[in-house]
């Protein structure tokens, strides 16, 4: 089968959808397909077309649709399509009709959905390989967060948290582009203010990981998000997880997982880093919290998902 991905980040801007369609098409050419990224749809020939983003990808969805309107169409939907655009934004709402199945990326994002849309709806985990953690360096508790300095990652919040930390050893290493300059102003001063704060910028993938599996912690500040590669990766490499309390992340965590705090809580955040830093008993049920949840992020089981999902469409 011949099958195409759009995803409107395009394939060399390093983020979260751009990971996971380049993700997808080594899976599906693994099943045996060919298969070709792009930004959008021009008409190019194929037998199945995955949208990644049902609002920024609405034009190829409408396109496709309309030059082939019997083939099967794959939405997956995005942290703002499910909590924001598909409430708001007409086109993103004409995408989940028009889609033969939908794919969100963890538990939770099917209850946003209206009951006449979960019937076509399958939850597909992203899945990541594991990277060995490094052996401990004696340079303290280091707290890594990853991802673009953009405003819906809140993404200064655990700077903030760490000025208010008494005694405890602990820094924070954040890797990932400033997609503003106001957000690289802000990182930089609060470079210079804040001593256990060090932002390294845009990173390449493989070190990004290598700097994840060398952390004892990575805190996930994120306001909205429909999941997160950086969460999967953490729980495959074995690195125990902070993150606020949203759905996107509690769909893959669990409401019962002990390291949640409210969005936008620098204090709460706080008290979360030092226990997990101070508290040998916390931080071991953060470990086993995250250790429970290592199939899920299992290769083998996004494969999986995949070829069932194929199955049904062929």
């Amino acid at each position: 089968m011949t099958i195409r991905i759009v995803t409107p980040a395009g394939t060399k801007d390093r983020n979260g959808n751009s990971i996971t369609a380049l993700r997808w098409a080594r899976i599906l050419k693994g099943l045996g397909h060919r298969v070709f990224v792009a930004r959008d749809y021009r008409g190019e020939a194929c037998e199945l077309l995955v949208a990644l983003h049902a609002r920024k990808s609405a034009p190829s969805i409408r396109r496709f649709k309309k030059l082939h309107p019997r083939k099967p169409l794959v939405v997956a939907l995005t942290g703002t399509d499910l909590y924001r655009d598909i409430r708001s934004s007409a086109p993103a709402r004409g995408s989940l009709d028009l889609a033969t199945r939908l794919v969100v990326l963890q538990s939770m994002g099917v209850k946003e959905l209206a009951p006449r849309l979960r019937r076509k709806t399958r939850v597909i985990y992203q899945s990541a390989p594991r990277v060995k953690p490094r052996p401990p360096r004696g340079n303290g508790f280091v707290v890594a967060v990853i991802g673009h300095l953009r405003p819906v990652k809140d993404p200064l919040r655990t700077a903030y948290a760490a000025r208010q930390l008494n005694g405890a050893n602990i820094r924070v290493v954040q890797a990932g582009r400033a997609l503003g300059s106001r957000e690289a102003r802000r990182a930089r001063a609060e470079m210079e203010r804040n001593p256990r704060y060090r932002w390294i910028g845009e990173v390449p993938h493989w070190k990004a990981r290598q700097l994840l599996a060398a952390s004892d912690l990575l805190s996930l500040t994120s306001v909205m998000e429909g999941s997160a590669n950086v969460l999967s990766e953490a729980i495959a490499s074995s690195v125990p997880v902070v993150a606020s309390k949203i759905s996107g992340l509690i769909g893959t965590l669990g409401s019962r997982y002990p390291g949640y705090f409210r969005v936008g809580d620098t204090r709460g955040l706080a008290r979360l880093l030092e226990r997990a830093a101070s508290d040998d008993a916390f931080y071991r049920r953060l470990k086993s919290g995250c250790a429970r949840l290592r199939p899920l992020v299992d290769p083998r089981r996004e494969r999986a998902a995949w070829r069932s999902l194929i199955a049904e469409l062929s």
